[in-house]
């Protein structure tokens, strides 16, 4: 009986982190087409645009796509989604910790990041 309420607690849980990185990933990747909640290319590592072979513009494009088909394999398959989304934060977080921009952005993905992990382990021990 304690773990069955234990687990549904645990699912409620995993339910809204489950729809916080479907319905965020999304919004973000939309966004980039429309840059209307920011000016996403400010966070393009300046070093990382110097050897790209196309504008800033179409790199946050095809950012925008990859976040909007991870929204979508978490929404499929929370497990692996979680993971690829988690390590898809991680590594915006790297890159904006190397340019030294956006040091709270930074920090905000990489919490983000546990989160997504947080919720593939979660969602592992439920399976």
């Amino acid at each position: 009986m304690e773990n069955t309420i234990k687990n549904q607690e645990i699912s409620k849980v995993v339910n809204v982190l489950k729809y916080v990185f479907v319905i965020v990933p999304i919004v973000a990747g939309a966004d980039k087409f429309t840059n209307l909640l920011c000016n996403w290319e400010q966070y393009l590592n300046p070093t990382m645009g110097d050897i790209l072979p196309f504008s800033g513009a179409v790199f946050m494009k095809i950012v925008g796509v990859i976040e909007i088909v991870a929204g979508l394999i978490v929404l499929k398959k929370p497990i692996i989604g979680g993971y690829i989304v988690s390590a898809w934060l991680a590594l915006i977080a790297i890159s904006l910790l190397a340019s030294l921009n956006y040091l709270d952005v930074a920090v905000r993905d990489l919490v983000m990041a546990i989160s997504a992990l947080s919720m593939a382990k979660l969602s592992k021990i439920l399976k």
